[in-house]
């Protein structure tokens, strides 16, 4: 939401962003001066009861907390929102825009349903009754966006709701990160995490050191280190070893309730030549370290078969080929054995791993040409996509 929020702001619209704060957001949302940012508490309801009670307590009070938030604004022309989550906040976006004359825009990323699915399973009541809602909703909606053509299509199939494809783009802030630029980056981590730094036996007079990079503090100029790892964005690790692989460093970025539970596993294990690293970034550190990797590795799977991770998009905004878990519609993005791989399980995923790292760095290897393809395809990016899809459903409205 905060690329619409910027998008929309580039045209000459004010924009009002209401969401959680769970994370900062980007630097560039927060200096805009034509967007404002509302924010609203996670409300808990009840903590007594019943569970579904409890469930429902806690969705009537962010129904009203999120109603009394839109209702306040000055008048607005559009009211846009990203589900999931969608309930409550469709009906009550619905009834907000009906209320003050706003149009109503759905950008779907998903179905809560199909989420809800897989921990209550699908016939469950409160599974089909968050069904109908996303259903009932979505069809008395002014427009509709989703993240795939296959969601496009699943959406007038089945719920006869007819709505326009915006892949999710990266902006322009993920490209390929210069040495310079990546060694500022390390340079700081490693002032936290020791993964970063670079042996003591290794320091020299007058160079800035650290496990990737070094500096030369009088000329400024920087080079990357013979025999580095190789350096690897994933949400999880492997450990196979072979005489021609590098040694390898993990990194696993974000963070969620099992954070520390994963992070305890990970310090029980004796790796011998892997080490893993699970930073929390600033919103601006992301894509540089994204731009500095050598492989992406993403684990999403989709609850629905319909949506696209947006991790790899980012990657490959970068040009950071990536190693890819398969479901449904996966092939929209990735394309395999051109921008990256797709793997079935672990074992496949193993295999992959030490095909693409074999000699590495090998400027003739598989990992090079998948980042050369990348860097050929030009992409579209984020401003441009937007620009084509949802600006003429703006100005066909002012019109």
């Amino acid at each position: 939401m905060q690329y619409h929020a910027l998008s929309l702001s580039r045209h000459g619209y004010n924009v009002t962003l209401i969401g959680f704060l769970g994370t900062k957001p980007h630097q560039d949302v927060l200096e805009d001066d034509r967007i404002d940012i509302v924010p609203i508490s996670e409300l808990k309801g009840i903590r007594v009861g019943p569970k579904i009670f409890r469930y429902a307590s806690k969705v009537v009070l962010q129904a009203v907390q999120l109603l009394y938030v839109l209702l306040k604004m000055e008048d607005q022309a559009y009211i846009l929102m990203q589900n999931p989550p969608g309930l409550p906040g469709i009906a009550v976006a619905w009834l907000a825009s009906r209320l003050c004359g706003a149009q109503f825009v759905i950008d779907w990323h998903n179905y809560g349903y199909s989420i809800m699915a897989l921990t209550l399973g699908e016939k469950h009541l409160i599974v089909k009754v968050a069904k109908w809602y996303e259903k009932f909703f979505g069809r008395v909606s002014d427009y509709n966006l989703c993240v795939t053509n296959a969601m496009r299509h699943d959406l007038q199939k089945n719920w006869n709701i007819r709505a326009t494809t915006l892949y999710d783009k990266p902006p322009s802030i993920f490209r390929e990160t210069p040495l310079k630029l990546q060694h500022e980056l390390f340079y700081r981590l490693a002032s936290v995490y020791p993964q970063f730094r670079a042996c003591p036996e290794k320091s020299k007079q007058n160079a800035e050191l650290t496990t990737f990079t070094e500096c030369n503090t009088k000329t400024g100029g920087v080079t990357a280190v013979a025999g580095r790892p190789a350096l690897l964005l994933s949400s999880t690790s492997w450990t196979e070893e072979e005489r021609n692989l590098p040694s390898l460093l993990c990194v696993i970025t974000g963070k969620g309730p099992l954070k520390d539970h994963y992070k305890k596993i990970i310090d029980s294990k004796d790796f011998k030549h892997v080490q893993i690293c699970t930073p929390w970034l600033e919103a601006e550190d992301y894509p540089v370290l994204l731009g500095s990797a050598d492989l992406g590795v993403c684990l999403h799977t989709s609850s629905s078969g319909l949506d696209l991770p947006m991790k790899v998009v980012d990657m490959f905004g970068c040009c950071l080929p990536v190693c890819a878990i398969d479901f449904q519609c996966l092939d929209e993005l990735v394309k395999h054995e051109e921008n990256g791989l797709i793997f079935k399980d672990s074992s496949e995923l193993s295999l992959q791993l030490k095909m693409l790292f074999s000699d590495f760095p090998n400027e003739q290897g598989k990992l090079s040409l998948f980042r050369q393809n990348l860097r050929e395809n030009g992409q579209q990016r984020w401003d441009e996509n937007w620009d084509h899809n949802v600006l003429p459903l703006l100005k066909e409205h002012c019109d």
